[in-house]
């Protein structure tokens, strides 16, 4: 314990903690659908791939926006861009508090935008906590940011009850509170250390038009104007999302996209990340679908799940710390593999199925963590946009994975043909990993070597 507050005295503690409630109640915000869409679904009458879609919309517009957001972060203070943000994830509650009628599906799709600026609350918080402290503890330092998972626990636990009392729309309302608190937190104790550069005007644009594209592109493709519909359209979403962020980043910016490292790290994150929020979204579903356990305690179980992952994030960071980061993601992204496997092969009793989703969180935090030790350290100067840039990858992996498995099981009645899919992205991810390691430990190595940014910022300690 002596050691791991010293650890947290090496650096500016107050504006972790601030990072912390951020990216947490972003969190909240952008899952909030999940939970709530058993109570949502069934007045609208949603199919299984509708609902899968509900609970994916904010998933991607987080994701996305983590882009435009990360190259915002690299031209402003990260405090002005965290109060931003958590004013725009307001929009979806305060709109359903003021609203006269309950929303239709259309409307509910745009709101899931909005609630995705949330999500994006990673590519601002990570960043921020981490310019605070020196590069020797970086695994555990953002592994504590980034446990502002744990958001997901209060959507599964405060959120269905009100819901069942009080109906989804008052459910909903409740977060307000949770963001004001995350406002004064930032407000008062949170600082960015972090050198800042580029354009302000070009990087306030980028994220402000990638918001509007995206409440644009969800509405056109619910209207089947993209030329396809249904689950194709669905499917595209992503690609024309992504493709429309990146083409207002600098080229200077894009040229990242050009090393290898950074899209194997892509793929991680999109299993490791992707896996955590995809399933934080669709297990309620999943539970009812193959357990037929009731909404609330689906709910519950999911808090208990999101609980795992997120707490066992700050292990997995400080885990890399230890033994490295290559070897702790071999190990998360074997584990993962291990369990889809044995959802693509077996149908599970509850008993077993149950323990297998909780070690499959395990591995989800495990992952997460060590992902986060090697990133800010291989690329040092472009943490704000390399952090963006791998999360949007991760939250796109958390759009497909509820809208994969929500086509399945309309398809096919099962889930196997989605596990097994998620299963070899995680064996893909492993091997990628084992043949960069080598070189990955090196670099991490000489940048644990270089003052940390505060120390340079401060004139040391």
């Amino acid at each position: 314990m002596r050691r791991f507050l010293a650890l947290m005295q090496s650096g500016d503690w107050r504006s972790l903690v601030a990072s912390f409630l951020y990216f947490d109640t972003g969190f909240t915000v952008w899952l909030l659908f999940g939970p709530l869409a058993p109570y949502i679904g069934r007045p609208l009458h949603l199919s299984p791939a509708a609902a899968g879609l509900l609970v994916a919309v904010p998933v991607l517009s987080g994701a996305l926006l983590r882009v435009p957001l990360g190259h915002l972060y690299q031209a402003l203070d990260g405090r002005r861009i965290a109060l931003m943000g958590i004013l725009l994830s307001a929009v979806t509650p305060l709109f359903l508090l003021l609203a006269p009628t309950t929303p239709d599906f259309a409307t509910l799709l745009v709101l899931g935008v909005f609630l995705g600026v949330g999500g994006a609350s990673f590519a601002v918080a990570l960043p921020m906590a981490g310019s605070g402290y020196p590069a020797r503890v970086q695994g555990l330092v953002l592994g504590l940011a980034a446990a502002g998972n744990i958001g997901a626990v209060l959507d599964g636990i405060l959120f269905p009850p009100l819901a069942r009392h009080y109906g989804w729309q008052t459910a909903m309302i409740a977060v307000l509170p949770f963001l004001a608190l995350a406002a004064l937190a930032i407000r008062f104790w949170g600082r960015d250390y972090a050198p800042k550069s580029g354009s302000l005007a070009r990087a306030l644009l980028g994220f402000f038009g990638s918001l509007v594209f995206l409440a644009v592109l969800v509405t056109a493709a619910h209207a089947g104007l993209l030329g396809v519909s249904g689950h194709p359209a669905v499917l595209l979403l992503p690609v024309l999302g992504l493709g429309f962020v990146l083409m207002l980043l600098p080229r200077a910016h894009r040229r990242v996209l050009g090393e290898g490292d950074v899209w194997v790290f892509f793929l991680v994150y999109a299993v490791t990340f992707g896996g955590f929020v995809g399933m934080s979204a669709y297990t309620s579903l999943l539970l009812i679908a193959l357990y037929h356990i009731p909404k609330v305690e689906a709910g519950l179980f999911m808090a208990t799940l999101a609980f795992t992952g997120a707490t066992v994030r700050p292990l997995g960071g400080h885990l890399a710390d230890r033994v490295g980061g290559p070897r702790a993601l071999r190990y998360a992204l074997s584990g993962i593999a291990i369990v889809d496997l044995m959802f693509a092969l077996l149908s599970p009793i509850k008993f077993e199925g149950l323990v297998a989703l909780f070690a499959l969180y395990v591995c989800f935090g495990i992952g997460n963590g060590a992902t986060f030790q090697i990133v800010p350290l291989r690329w040092s100067e472009h943490r704000g946009l390399i952090t963006g840039l791998i999360g949007a990858a991760g939250g796109i992996g958390g759009f497909y994975l509820p809208v994969v498995l929500g086509m399945v099981k309309q398809a096919t009645s099962s889930y196997h043909a989605g596990f097994a899919l998620f299963a070899g992205l995680a064996v893909t991810a492993a091997f990628l990993v084992h043949a960069r390691a080598r070189r990955w430990m090196a670099a991490t190595q000489s940048a644990s070597a270089q003052p940390a940014l505060r120390e340079v910022a401060l004139g040391g300690d």
